[in-house]
C-alpha cells in the first residue's frame, strides 16, 4: 500500500510539473502570435504587451526547474520517469529561449515603427516563416503532450523548411537594401527580426527532439536524417 502511495504521488508531481510546462508553453505560444501581429499591423501596442509578458515566462521557467531538481533529488527515479524530468527541463530551457526571441522580435518592431519605414519593408516576405514558426512550436508542444514520436520527427524535418525560407527572404532583403542605402538601418533591425523567427523553430525542433528521447530513450540531437528516421522506426 506504502509502494502505491508513493508511486500516486511521484504521478501527480510529474503532472503537476508537466502542467506548468504546458503552461509556459501557451503563454509563449500567445506571445509570438501578439509579436506577428505586431509585425503585421503595425501596432506598437502589441509589441508592449509582449515585452511586459516576458517576466511571465521568466518565472515559470524558475518555477519548473526548482520542481524538477525537487522531485529528482527526493524520488530518485530511473529510466522513463528520469527522461521525462530531464526533458520537461530542456523543453523549459527552449521555451524561455524562445521567449526571449519573440520579446526581441517585438523589440525590432517598435524600433522598425520608430523609424516610420515600417509601410514600405518587405515585411510581408516574412509570413509563411512566421507562420511556419507558430505552427512548429504549437506542433512540439502537442507532440509532448501525446508522446507523439511521428509528429515530432516531422517537426524536425520542417526545420529546414523555416532555414530555407530565412535564407530567401535574406536575399530579398539585400536587394531592397541595395535599391534604397536609405533604408538600411530599418532592414538591419528586420534582419535580426527574421533571424529571431528562424530561431523559435529551432527550439520548437529541440523540443520535438525531447518527445523522442523520452518515447524511445535515444538522443537524438545532432543525429543524421538517416539515423534519426531509425531511432523513431
Amino acid at each position: 500500500m506504502g509502494d502505491k502511495h508513493i508511486s500516486s504521488q511521484f504521478d501527480n508531481e510529474l503532472n503537476s510539473i508537466s502542467a506548468k510546462v504546458m503552461e509556459m508553453g501557451g503563454l509563449v505560444e500567445s506571445q509570438l502570435r501578439s509579436a506577428i501581429y505586431a509585425l503585421f499591423e503595425h501596432s506598437s501596442e502589441a509589441a508592449d504587451q509582449v515585452i511586459e509578458r516576458e517576466a511571465g515566462v521568466n518565472a515559470l521557467e524558475v518555477e519548473i526547474d526548482h520542481d524538477v531538481s525537487s522531485t529528482i533529488g527526493r524520488r530518485q527515479p530511473t529510466a522513463r520517469d528520469l527522461r521525462m524530468l530531464l526533458a520537461m527541463s530542456r523543453i523549459t530551457a527552449n521555451l524561455e529561449r524562445a521567449g526571449d526571441e519573440v520579446t526581441k522580435i517585438a523589440r525590432m518592431v517598435k524600433l522598425i515603427l520608430e523609424s516610420g519605414t515600417s509601410r514600405s519593408l518587405p515585411s510581408s516576405e516574412l509570413r509563411i516563416a512566421t507562420e511556419m514558426a507558430t505552427t512548429m512550436m504549437r506542433r512540439s508542444l502537442d507532440a509532448f503532450a501525446r508522446l507523439d514520436t511521428e509528429t515530432a520527427l516531422s517537426i524536425i524535418k520542417a526545420d529546414d523548411e523555416i532555414d530555407q525560407e530565412y535564407n530567401g527572404f535574406l536575399r530579398k532583403l539585400m536587394t531592397y537594401i541595395m535599391e534604397d542605402s536609405r533604408a538600411l538601418s530599418p532592414s538591419l533591425n528586420l534582419l535580426f527580426l527574421a533571424k529571431s523567427i528562424e530561431r523559435v523553430g529551432d527550439h520548437a525542433k529541440n523540443i520535438a527532439e525531447c518527445t523522442i528521447y523520452v518515447s524511445k530513450g535515444t538522443d537524438v540531437r545532432h543525429m543524421s536524417a538517416p539515423a534519426l528516421e531509425s531511432a523513431v522506426r
